[in-house]
């Protein structure tokens, strides 16, 4: 079972800096879609995987389509040598993201993101007209499907 909230409040109380994407920041900003898991870009810099890296720690974090019983460290190491991963979690699907099409890193969104309140937890998220550039970027047919709803929340 995904624990959405429990996720957001875990790398918010580690201070992690991250930005959110994908299905849960359009949540944020209104659309209907259902989505089961967390995406979000993260700052590269040494002390935010060290956070990171501590926050998730004790949740059994493992690569998400893995097969069980594959040697997997979760260490700042690994974080350093990897750019993304799709984990699971006991709290749920995670998507830690270096880096997206059509928006770049954590420092690149970061600028435009806007403050949202999602589950109880302040964080930045994509702005609409960021997700949209993303979801046209990523060219997914869900992505794709997606941003006709996306641009009436944003003449709205």
């Amino acid at each position: 079972m995904t624990e959405l909230p429990a996720l957001l409040a875990l790398l918010a109380a580690a201070n992690v800096d991250y930005v959110l994407v994908g299905g849960v920041a359009a949540v944020a900003h209104g659309s209907a879609r259902l989505t089961v898991d967390v995406d979000v870009v993260y700052s590269r810099s040494r002390a935010n995987v060290e956070r990171l890296v501590a926050a998730l720690s004790g949740h059994a974090p493992y690569l998400r389509g893995a097969p069980p019983g594959l040697p997997f460290r979760w260490d700042v190491s690994t974080v350093e040598r990897g750019l993304n991963f799709t984990l699971t979690t006991d709290l749920g699907p995670l998507d830690l993201l270096g880096e997206i099409p059509g928006g770049g890193t954590f420092e690149d969104l970061r600028p435009e993101a806007v403050t949202l309140r999602v589950f109880g937890v302040d964080c930045f998220c994509l702005s609409l007209l960021q997700l949209i550039r993303a979801k046209r970027a990523a060219g997914r047919p869900k992505d794709l499907e997606a941003i006709a709803e996306l641009e009436a929340l944003l003449e709205e």
